[in-house]
Formats: C-alpha cells, structure tokens, sequence
C-alpha cells in the first residue's frame, strides 16, 4: 500500500524573499555598472583583483560577488570567481548576447517609481504617476528604451521579418510602417533583408534619433524614413504593405486601440497585413508567467493599458475592420505575433 507523502508545511521563507527581492535588483544592477562580470570573465577572479579593475573597496566587491555566487550568478571555487552560463553569455560586455545594458530601462527610476505606491495604483485601477505614465509626451524614457532594449529585440526583429517576407515573396518591393518604432530594428531587419523595402518609422522625434543612427549602421539610411509624433495624429497615408505594432497596443484600452487600427486597416494596401507582437496571456490570464505577470506593468505604468489575451486583440483587430487574425510563436521570444489581414 502506497505511503502518501507529507503535505508540505507552510514556510515564511518565500514571503520574506518577496519582501527584499529589491536587493537582488540593486544586486545585479550594481554588478553591471561596476562590470563585475566583464572583469571576471577577463581573468580578475580575486576580491584583491577585481577592486582594483572596477574601482572598487575589497570588503564591498567581496560581499556584491559573494551574494551574487548565492544567487547563481557567479562562482567561486578556492576564493577564486567565475562566471554562471547565464552571466557568461549575456553579462560579459565582450559577449555579442550581452544584455547588461537592458537594466538601463528595467532598473530606470522612471519604471521603478511606477510601483512605489501600487496600493494606490490599485485602488484607482490605473498609474498613480500622472494622467498618462510612461505614455507621456516625448518621455526621455524612451530614449532609454531605445538605446538600452535593443539587444533584447534584435533576434525577434529577423524572426518577424523573416515570417512576413516568407509571405511575401523573397525581394519583392514592399513598403513598411513601424508604429512606435523606438530603437527601429523591427523595420530595419525588412529593409537588411530585402533591398526592395522601403521603411517609414513612427515614433516621437527624440527617439528617432536612435532608429536613424542605428539604420545608419545597418547601412539602409537610404531606404529609411521617419515620420515624427503621435500615431494617433500622424497622416499614415502611405500605401503600406506591413504595419508593425510592436510593444503597443498593451499600452492602451480595446476602445483606443480600435480608433487606431481602422487607421491602420485604412494605410494597408489590398491584401495588406498589420502585425502586432504582444506579451499574450492564456485565457486563465495567470499563465505562462512572463505574460500573465505582464499586466502588472501595465497596470503601475499606464492608465488602461494591459495584457491582452489572443481572444481579445482578434476581437479588437476585427472590429476595425480586418478579415482574420492568426497568432504565431516566435522562436527566440516569451511574445507571441498577431498577424491581421486586410
């Protein structure tokens, strides 16, 4: 007869570790502005060594790397540092997936100060920050975003390009919108794979100053254009093939974002597509995690923003006037495309 095992009992540790979590992001944060594992993956593995390359006390970088060794992030072996697999392949700057960068944005005091009062933010249903959060008009944040997400989209970007092309046709002529465009790699990766793409990116004009420079070192620059200011007020009449939404219908309420694609559905040629990638939740809305946790950004940082399920964006996509939706996993992402036709 079998033996049932223990119900397991309750344990405050969990909780306590949710208390305090803050210090594993000041942790990590901190490791990357000092370049702890640039350092170590450069051969400075001793407290002694380590100070002296990133400028630091013995007695502070001995206790940073020793929390982070508990946290599976480093090593260490003999009083010697090494570098996790993880820590290895994204938070060695020599690394080309290095994503240290990326606490610029996740770790800024503009998104930290969004969950300050999340009480608050809860009893109003919206951020307690301003009318609008982050959506405000030309938030330097953005630029952040820009600049400091790049590495995180670059692999998505040739997923998406590459999906959408293989619809297309290899190297026909297609002209692409890219709504909210930030650090611009979504549209850049159509016109890097295609030399008869034509690219406009939409976004606010300091922020184009990122997605110019960075076509300028794609080498398209002549075959990219920019449209400044609000999607909302912008002229999109263009004659597009593909529009691409990409991180930007979360920001906004179904009624908003249906206002917004008929303009769109009105900018897309015949047989045009518009494709949305989103943070897109089970219809449980608790699963998978990276997803489900997604509205509580959107909750501290906009005023009706949210993760929307699949269901829900077909819904909103319809309404605006598109034939059908279809929902594509992308391999290299916790997001999911929606792609919608004309």
């Amino acid at each position: 007869m079998a033996t049932l095992s223990p119900a397991p009992q309750p344990n405050p540790l969990r909780i306590i570790d949710t208390f305090t979590a803050y210090q594993q992001t000041a942790a990590l944060l901190a490791a990357v502005e000092l370049d702890i594992f640039t350092a170590v993956g450069e051969g400075y593995t001793s407290c002694t060594a380590l100070a002296e390359k990133c400028g630091a006390s013995v007695r502070g970088v001995r206790i940073l790397c020793d929390y982070l060794v508990v946290d599976g992030f480093l090593t260490n072996q003999g009083a010697q540092y090494g570098l996790a697999p993880d820590a290895a392949l994204f938070l060695d700057r020599r690394s080309p997936a290095y994503l240290g960068c990326a606490g610029r944005f996740l770790g800024s005091p503009e998104l930290v100060d969004c969950f300050k009062d999340l009480a608050q933010t809860v009893r109003r249903g919206g951020t307690a920050l301003s009318q609008d959060g982050l959506i405000s008009n030309d938030n330097p944040v953005w630029v952040e975003f820009a600049r400091s997400m790049a590495p995180l989209i670059a692999a998505p970007a040739q997923d998406i390009a590459r999906l959408v092309e293989a619809e297309s046709g290899r190297g026909r002529p297609i002209r692409v919108l890219d709504i909210a465009a930030g650090h611009g790699l979504f549209g850049i990766a159509f016109a890097a794979r295609n030399p008869n793409a034509q690219v406009v990116a939409q976004d606010w004009e300091n922020v184009l100053e990122v997605a110019r420079d960075n076509a300028r070192k794609a080498g398209v620059e002549d075959r990219y254009t920019t449209l400044p200011g609000s999607v909302f007020d912008a002229d999109l009449s263009g004659h597009y093939d593909v529009i691409l939404l990409t991180n930007f219908l979360h920001h906004f309420n179904p009624t908003k974002n249906e206002t917004l694609l008929k303009k769109v559905r009105a900018a897309l040629n015949p047989g045009g597509r518009a494709a949305a990638l989103e943070f897109v939740p089970n219809e449980d809305r608790i699963s998978p995690p990276l997803p489900a946790k997604f509205s509580m950004v959107m909750l501290g940082s906009t005023a009706e923003g949210d993760a929307y399920t699949y269901r829900e964006l077909e819904q909103v996509f319809l309404c605006a006037g598109f034939s059908h939706c279809e929902l594509h996993v992308l391999p290299n992402s916790p997001q999911q495309l929606v792609i919608a036709r004309t």
